[in-house]
């Protein structure tokens, strides 16, 4: 067990000189991809999931409009990837064992997010807490957050009130015991 988290720990290096090198999007992709998350650009319908298929052709022209984090291990260190990306709408975090309030927290502040995140789903995260939801609040465009199967939320009237006052055009959806 501790062999993986030391490899996840790898995956999840920022390399900025990629970023320079690539551009946003393409350094994203990779990141995602290596840690087992699935994206799909702007103009596309299909998922990319395949490292070794990532689109090839001029820099910039595949831009990430989603991200599907199922079962990645995606984690807070690899989150300076998500700061050049600029047309992602919907972002789903799914079994994602390394999320936690501060990835919740880190999304929030992240400027691009801010405007362009429009749904944002946050299911079976066992370590997100009400603090790390109503971080959130930071997300001024989000219009839809789905939030089920997450225990770590305690104070659910709490924190949906919270949101729901900083954000009152979010649709809110729970599914939280």
């Amino acid at each position: 067990r501790h062999f993986w988290g030391w490899l996840n720990a790898v995956f999840n290096k920022v390399d900025y000189e990629r970023i320079q090198a690539v551009g946003p999007d393409r350094a994203a992709s990779e990141w995602l991809l290596r840690c087992g998350a699935l994206v799909r650009y702007q103009g596309y319908q299909k998922w990319q999931q395949d490292y070794n298929g990532l689109p090839t052709g001029p820099l910039g022209k595949y831009k990430i409009e989603a991200i599907n984090a199922t079962d990645s291990c995606i984690m807070y260190r690899g989150f300076d990837y998500l700061d050049g990306l600029e047309h992602v709408t919907e972002i789903k975090l799914q079994k994602c064992i390394y999320i936690q309030d501060e990835c919740l927290q880190r999304l929030s502040e992240t400027k691009n997010l801010q405007k362009s995140l429009l749904q944002l789903k946050i299911i079976s995260c066992g370590n997100v807490t009400d603090k790390g939801v109503i971080a959130l609040h930071k997300l001024t465009n989000l219009e839809y957050l789905y939030l089920s199967d997450l225990p770590g939320i305690r104070e659910k009237e709490t924190t949906v009130r919270i949101l729901q006052q900083a954000l009152p055009n979010l649709e809110l959806e729970l599914d939280l015991e």
